[in-house]
C-alpha cells in the first residue's frame, strides 16, 4: 500500500517544521567567488531547493511550504545581496549561475542524491543557468523564468530606471517594490495589496537595492539553444493564463530547445500563482517532480 500523502493533506505540518522556516539559516555554502549563500532546510522527502526571483528572499515560500514540506526536503536559498547571504562588489549573472549550482551541490552531498529544483521568475532564470554548471540536479521546474529570444524587450527603459534610483536615494525602498510590481511586472492592483499582506513583504523591501541590477542583467540574457540542448533533465515551464510577464512569449522557444521539457498553463493565474494558489500550485510541483524517471 502507497503511504504517500496527498498536498492537501499538508495542513499538519508539524511545529519542527515550523521552526525550521524561522531563524538563523540551516547552512551557508561558499559560492565559487567566496561569497556566503544562506539556505534554510524543512520538510521530509526527497530534496527540492527553491531558488526566489527578484525583490524577494526565502521568506517568500511560506505560503507554499505548508503543501511542499510534506513531500520533499526543501532547501529555501537567498540569493546573493539579501537575507542570510552575502554579495559580491561587482556583479554578474553568471555568479547567481554559481550561487545556485554551489547549493545544489552542498545538498546532493549531504544527502548523497540527486536533488529537484524549482526556480521562480529570476530565480529560474537562476536555475536554468546552474543546470549547466552541475549535474546533480535531477528534475527542474521553471515558472516564468527562462533567458529571452530577445532580450532587447527585457530592456529596462531610461524613465523607469531613473524613477527606481530615485526612490532609493530618497530612502524609499517600498515604492521600489511597489513600482517594480505595478510598471515592470504589471500586476494587478488587488495582487500588489495581496503581496503587501504576505509575512514576507518587509523583506522584498529590504531587497529593493537588488531590483536594478538585475533587470540590467536579465535584458543581456540571451537564448542560448545550442546550450539549453545540453540540458537533459526532466523540466516543467510553468505559466499563469492571464499572466502578462515577457516570459510568456518565448515559452514555445524555451520547449523546443530543452531536451526534454513541457509546459503546463496554470488557468486564472498570473506571475505569482504558488503565492496566490500555493495548494494547487504545490499539487502541479509535486506531481510533476514524483513521476517515475525513465529507464
Amino acid at each position: 500500500m502507497s503511504t504517500r500523502r496527498t498536498v492537501t493533506e499538508s495542513a499538519g505540518v508539524g511545529q519542527a517544521a515550523a521552526r525550521a522556516r524561522a531563524g538563523d539559516p540551516t547552512a551557508h555554502v561558499a559560492s565559487r567567488d567566496g561569497t556566503p549563500i544562506a539556505y534554510w532546510t524543512s520538510g521530509t522527502g526527497p530534496p527540492l531547493v527553491v531558488v526566489h526571483g527578484a525583490i524577494a528572499d526565502h521568506t517568500r515560500w511560506r505560503p507554499i511550504l505548508p503543501f511542499l514540506e510534506p513531500h520533499a526536503t526543501v532547501h529555501a536559498m537567498d540569493r546573493r545581496g539579501r537575507g542570510g547571504s552575502g554579495d559580491h562588489p561587482s556583479y554578474a549573472l553568471t555568479r547567481e549561475y554559481e550561487d545556485v549550482a554551489a547549493v545544489v551541490d552542498s545538498v546532493a552531498e549531504t544527502t548523497r542524491s540527486a536533488v529537484d529544483v524549482y526556480g521562480h521568475s529570476y530565480g529560474g532564470l537562476c536555475a536554468l543557468g546552474a543546470a549547466t554548471l552541475t549535474t546533480n540536479i535531477r528534475r527542474m521546474v521553471l515558472y516564468e523564468g527562462w533567458p529571452a529570444v530577445d532580450p532587447d524587450r527585457y530592456a529596462l527603459s531610461r524613465d523607469v530606471e531613473e524613477r527606481l534610483e530615485a526612490l532609493l536615494a530618497e530612502g524609499n525602498p517600498e515604492a521600489v517594490v511597489e513600482t517594480t510590481f505595478r510598471d515592470i511586472v504589471h500586476a494587478p492592483e488587488h495582487e500588489i495589496t495581496a503581496l503587501r499582506g504576505q509575512p514576507s513583504w518587509p523583506s522584498r523591501v529590504a531587497a529593493a537595492h537588488t531590483v536594478t541590477r538585475e533587470l540590467r542583467a536579465m535584458a543581456d540574457a540571451l537564448l542560448d539553444p545550442e546550450q539549453a540542448a545540453t540540458i537533459t533533465v526532466p523540466t516543467l515551464l510553468l505559466t499563469g493564463s492571464e499572466s502578462s510577464d515577457l516570459s510568456t512569449t518565448d515559452i514555445a522557444a524555451m520547449t523546443g530547445a530543452l531536451p526534454d521539457a513541457r509546459v503546463e498553463v496554470i488557468e486564472g493565474q498570473r506571475h505569482v500563482a504558488d503565492v496566490m494558489a500555493p495548494a494547487d500550485f504545490a499539487r502541479r510541483v509535486v506531481g510533476f517532480l514524483q513521476e517515475p524517471d525513465s529507464a
